[in-house]
């Protein structure tokens, strides 16, 4: 959710409130599917049942009958916010947790062992903090995060790890972080699954069939990234260009984000008003805060927005896991056809992934070469 497209325009600090998002229930058990709203009494992980639910009883429903029924809740809040929650998702909070356990050992590594796993050309590895910039008009100096990349593992000998965001991972060495990679390789495969059985939902809701991103030239070797973050305890301010993450949208297909206890995560649902209104994204334990991204925008011709969001640092450390789907290099990402009439025209020209995640990443990140003088890096650490 970090990862994004630039949005210029003055930033006006704005009317900030709690933002109440869908919730929806994944697990094919005894409830078969709930929806959920999360309102401003919820920071303490609470939620309200909405009066507007469907409840499936798993013994007469397959899970392709509860993600048929599924597809409405998802419809509605792709329409009104382009965030959702998913709880009972099939990953154990257990795991979850461990994943955090195993984030947060990272990132208390001094700057030194940290920085020599820095990111590479293929974005695999640590981005120490104002490595990023979202908000080119409103940020002063970048986003007050560090973060560690982990892609999709190709051997080094395969010919597909010649291709941008393809090849090994850049891993701690087993005796400083013993276990470390097992874990990360673990969660990425558990979250695209996750990701896939989403995605089928999203299809429904766009009037596709369920596997319609699930092919083989959709998400057969996709581009799916993940990222581990660490917000500092520093204090935004949005007067002085002060953010933990700039104002930005993700620019995949969508993005499943796990967060601590601690809040930050603020979204806009209208990017074009005046004042611009932040509304608090509650955490939610055990569950995915989804939101969709540029190229879903760009596929079903706006139908569905990529919500400009952003993280204001309260103070506390705050960790997250994010993870972006994105699609196969040589995906063309163009108008569907139940997006788009004779009055409704393509607002898009058609884009591959590659050029289009190239150019992304281009825009939001330091180059590498300058991070060669440390000094700046070392100096926000002292």
């Amino acid at each position: 959710m970090e990862n994004s497209r630039i949005h210029g325009g003055e930033e006006v600090e704005s009317i900030k409130r709690h933002s109440g998002l869908n919730c929806i229930d994944l697990s094919s058990r005894d409830e078969g599917l709930i929806t959920l709203d999360a309102s401003e009494g919820d920071l303490n992980h609470s939620v309200h049942v909405s009066l507007s639910c469907a409840s499936v009883h798993a013994c007469s429903c397959s899970f392709q009958q509860l993600i048929l029924f599924s597809w409405y809740f998802a419809k509605q809040a792709c329409l009104d916010s382009g965030f959702f929650y998913i709880i009972n998702h099939g990953i154990s909070q257990e795991f979850m947790d461990e994943v955090f356990a195993q984030s947060k050992m990272f990132f208390s590594l001094p700057l030194t062992e940290k920085m020599k796993l820095l990111r590479n050309e293929k974005h695999r590895g640590y981005t120490p903090p104002l490595d990023e910039h979202l908000d080119h008009e409103n940020q002063v100096n970048g986003d007050y995060k560090e973060g560690y990349y982990i892609g999709i593992e190709v051997p080094e000998d395969d010919p597909e790890a010649q291709r941008p965001f393809y090849g090994p991972n850049r891993w701690p060495a087993p005796e400083i972080l013993p276990g470390w990679r097992q874990t990360m390789e673990r969660y990425h495969q558990e979250a695209l699954g996750v990701a896939k059985a989403v995605a089928r939902v999203i299809a429904l809701a766009l009037d596709l069939e369920a596997d319609f991103f699930d092919r083989p030239e959709m998400l057969g070797r996709p581009i799916a990234i993940l990222r581990l973050l660490r917000y500092e305890g520093q204090v935004s301010d949005p007067s002085k260009g002060i953010f933990g993450a700039g104002a930005h949208s993700d620019f995949g297909l969508i993005t499943l984000l796990a967060t601590d206890e601690v809040p930050g995560l603020q979204i806009c649902k209208d990017r074009d008003a005046k004042p611009r209104i932040w509304e608090d994204v509650a955490p939610l334990k055990g569950a995915f805060i989804v939101n969709i991204g540029d190229m879903l925008e760009r596929w079903s011709n706006c139908y569905f927005r990529s919500t400009l969001h952003r993280v204001l640092g309260n103070g506390q450390e705050r960790y997250s896991i994010a993870y972006f789907v994105e699609p196969n290099h040589d995906c063309l990402v163009e108008c569907l056809s139940t997006c788009k009439s004779e009055k409704n025209p393509p607002k898009f020209p058609p884009v591959r992934c590659l050029t289009y995640l190239t150019q992304r990443y281009k825009d939001t990140h330091t180059d590498l070469s300058s991070h060669k003088n440390s000094s700046n890096v070392n100096s926000i650490h002292t």
